[in-house]
């Protein structure tokens, strides 16, 4: 699919650049294009490298296991069919918990031991289970509590606020998680239900066993909690809270709205406030926190160096459409209809990407946010998009796979509905960002 639309990009370009007369501009964009990607990625580096350096302080510190022991009484009543103590569940926490973080690399590790451990538990090998469908539903739309990714890459475009996404991201994926977990009940209800059974976690047989699980690092444990440190924290966190009351005082007294105040107050302040809680917990949990960066800096450094060829064949594709006068063309078509909903035509290629790849998806919000400017209306609704649901299709092809199921039942439909209401929910909260 990738491959027809990138294909289908390039060669549409071309040939409208040859009945336009734009051919010039064609091809200095596939050499500006290029250019343009590197140093895109070359200017995330810091900024990504920084911030997963910060995300491993709070993993060391043992905050997955925290995080496990919250969500488990909802997972126990979503996942009735699967036994509480069983090693699914546990699977499933974990995967869920890392992606809240945006930890998506440790994710997905967790999510394929998880669909392991539920195809032990399934009666009809090769056909995916309501467990299955619901847990591939939600990891698609999983609430994403820190979109640290898309924050980066605004801060290294030159976002003036770069963590201005996080409230309107976190409302628009609540909306679209909302949306799977509703849709995957509903339709096995339509679809002949394939349930999980406790008697079938007894050891498989030969012939029937499920491939060995892969080896997954374990989270770190949570660790003691330094009475030093935790003051430290607190009076760190209090020292905060004095200053915001003082800014929110000196807001008042300049005559602006409470509800302006908190919801500006809410996007400037959360970068440093989100570093200094950070160090804060890490120092509490007595974790090495420079060593803890440095470690997460350097995985970092080497995810956003293999984003580069993505980055390259997506922005040049992007930008010779752009260039031809073929977008303006859809715009002028597809416009008037999706502006009346509050959804800018530039934003579709976004949204039509979004289910197929997520590092295509990445690399034209990134062509559009640089096209545009990241504080655009444009760039912030990309920005939430890219948030507010995960790479469907890549999620369902790789756990899918890892269980050879053939048969997905309803997975893509309430995967895609998911989607449908990020979309909606990204719209109105962007609208509501921005008046």
């Amino acid at each position: 699919m990738m491959n027809a639309i990138w294909l289908g990009l390039v060669v549409a370009s071309v040939v409208t650049a040859a009945f336009a007369g734009t051919m010039p501009a064609v091809a200095a964009a596939s050499v500006e294009s290029a250019k343009a990607a590197v140093t895109l990625a070359l200017g995330l580096i810091g900024v990504m490298a920084f911030w997963l350096g910060m995300m491993r302080i709070v993993q060391d510190g043992g905050l997955l296991r925290s995080l496990a022991r919250l969500l488990r009484p909802v997972m126990v009543r979503l996942f009735p069919d699967v036994p509480p103590e069983h090693p699914a569940m546990s699977a499933m926490i974990m995967n869920i918990a890392t992606n809240m973080l945006g930890l998506g690399n440790a994710a997905t590790p967790f999510g394929i031991k998880a669909m392991m451990e539920l195809d032990r538990l399934n009666p009809r090998r090769g056909v995916a289970t309501d467990a299955m469908v619901l847990f591939l539903a939600i990891n698609t739309s999983n609430v994403a509590v820190a979109p640290l990714g898309v924050i980066a890459l605004r801060a290294s475009i030159g976002s003036t606020n770069a963590a201005g996404i996080w409230l309107p991201t976190l409302l628009a994926t609540s909306l679209s998680t909302a949306a799977a977990i509703v849709a995957a009940k509903l339709l096995q209800r339509v679809y002949r239900p394939v349930t999980a059974y406790a008697a079938t976690t007894a050891a498989p047989s030969a012939s029937s066993a499920a491939p060995a699980l892969p080896e997954v690092d374990a989270p770190a444990e949570e660790r003691p909690t330094s009475g030093t440190g935790c003051a430290l924290a607190v009076l760190a966190v209090a020292a905060l809270g004095v200053g915001f009351a003082l800014h929110l005082r000196d807001g008042l007294a300049s005559g602006n709205a409470l509800g302006g105040l908190l919801r500006d107050a809410a996007s400037t302040w959360l970068l440093p406030v989100l570093i200094v809680v950070m160090l804060g917990y890490g120092v509490a949990k007595r974790v090495a926190v420079y060593d803890a960066v440095i470690a997460g800096a350097r995985e970092g450094f080497e995810v956003a160096v293999r984003i580069i060829p993505f980055l390259v064949a997506i922005v040049v594709a992007a930008g010779m459409f752009r260039a031809s006068g073929l977008l303006e063309v859809v715009v002028r078509a597809v416009g008037p209809l999706t502006d009346a909903v509050g959804f800018p035509a530039q934003a579709i290629p976004m949204a039509i990407l979004r289910p197929l790849s997520g590092s295509g998806a990445y690399a034209v919000m990134a062509e559009i946010m640089q096209a545009e400017g990241p504080d655009s209306r444009v760039g912030y609704l990309v920005s939430v998009l890219q948030g507010s649901s995960e790479t469907t299709f890549y999620v369902l092809a790789v756990y899918f796979g890892a269980v050879a199921v053939t048969k997905v039942r309803h997975a893509v439909a309430a995967g895609l509905i998911a989607d449908l209401f990020g979309i909606i929910g990204a719209v109105l909260a962007v609208n509501w960002l921005l008046g």
